[in-house]
């Protein structure tokens, strides 16, 4: 059975008949006007899910696939189509509805006294216990729904500094030095050699020249650095209670 705390994890569930197969998605939920319960909730069927059939939700459950009806798929596409007035659905919708899928008002009365405490006495029950129940009973258990949502872990920023390191590096330098040549007196120089006075005093300055090496810098991009995201995917143990309803006998009973 359907309660109230369950009605917003309905929304957008997918339906499986009784068959197992899948109907559609659940659309909407309408509440009763008296207890506030969920009675009765929309499934899209039809080509491309155009079409909304109305499904009880008096015996449903919600499971981890989604949620589960007591009904077959055809049976709920072929429900009567009727029309919500101002998101509410009238007494004579809803006691079609009830008597297209064999439930009546003994269901929707028995969902009244679950609320109330009370009900009439000439009512019987479709519901799990009580004395005007029928000769079995319905055995419940929770299961645990689990999911996921997304939330901030945490921000990056991309950052750039400047930092000054030193660097070390061999720059080849080229340097002059003063030699001394001698030649010989030959035919081809002499007269450049004796034109000058015999006996005499003389000076010649060479000027030397030298490298040295010159620092400097320039600057040239080397790379581009963007900041991106990735989506790893992890698994996660999680853990809860739920309850499960035991049936036990007490009396005689015959085993054979």
């Amino acid at each position: 059975m359907i309660d109230q705390d369950q009605v917003q994890r309905l929304i957008g569930r997918d339906a499986y008949g009784s068959d197992g197969d899948k109907i559609g998605r659940v659309g909407q939920v309408f509440l009763d006007d008296q207890t506030g319960r969920p009675d009765f909730a929309t499934v899209n069927t039809g080509l491309f899910g155009m079409s909304e059939s109305f499904v009880p939700l008096v015996e449903a459950m919600l499971t981890d696939a989604g949620l589960s009806v007591p009904f077959t798929k055809e049976r709920v596409k072929d429900a009567p189509n009727v029309s919500p007035d101002d998101g509410h659905l009238s007494e004579e919708d809803e006691q079609l509805l009830f008597e297209y899928y064999g439930l009546g008002y003994a269901a929707r009365a028995e969902r009244h006294r679950d609320d109330s405490g009370n009900a009439g006495d000439d009512v019987v029950g479709r519901d799990t216990s009580g004395p005007t129940t029928d000769q079995a009973m319905t055995r419940s258990e929770e299961r645990l729904d689990v999911g996921t949502q997304r939330q901030e872990a945490g921000r990056v920023r991309l950052r750039k500094y400047v930092e000054t390191e030193q660097v070390q590096t061999t720059v080849p330098v080229q340097r002059e030095r003063a030699v001394v040549e001698r030649e010989p007196i030959t035919d081809a120089n002499i007269d450049a050699a004796t034109s000058g006075p015999e006996i005499s005093e003389e000076e010649h300055e060479v000027v030397l020249h030298e490298e040295k090496p010159v620092v400097g810098t320039h600057t040239e991009p080397v790379e581009r650095v963007r900041l991106g995201k990735e989506q790893r995917t992890d698994e996660e143990t999680v853990s809860g209670e739920v309850r499960k309803e035991r049936i036990e006998t007490d009396g005689d009973i015959d085993s054979k």
